[in-house]
């Protein structure tokens, strides 16, 4: 018997083929007011002066408290299995960081 609809208490979620591939982020800008986090991922290229926002999530307090929760967990989880993760100390990204491209 093949039960396609999800059991009592579990949601059915759909990942299509564009959002499974991700976007990836080197900078994350949070900003918050009194009934919301909003989150803007950034890839910033070295040598490039300007980046857009590729993503931006939006969640309320309490979602974003949950959320921080489940990161440390997850961060905990890798590093019992690959090793601390290094923090490297690190200057403010300036706009025009990384050499520039030469013809």
């Amino acid at each position: 018997m093949n039960n396609q609809n999800p059991q009592e208490g579990q949601i059915n979620i759909e990942l299509d083929e564009a959002t499974a591939d991700g976007i990836y982020s080197n900078l994350a800008i949070i900003n918050h007011s009194n009934t919301e986090f909003v989150l803007d991922f950034i890839n910033i290229m070295p040598g490039v002066p300007k980046a857009k926002v590729k993503s931006r999530i939006i969640l309320t307090p309490q979602h974003a408290k949950r959320l921080v929760k489940a990161l440390a967990e997850n961060i905990q989880r890798f590093e019992n299995v690959h090793g601390v993760i290094k923090e490297v100390e690190q200057a403010p990204i300036p706009l025009n960081f990384g050499p520039t491209g030469q013809a």
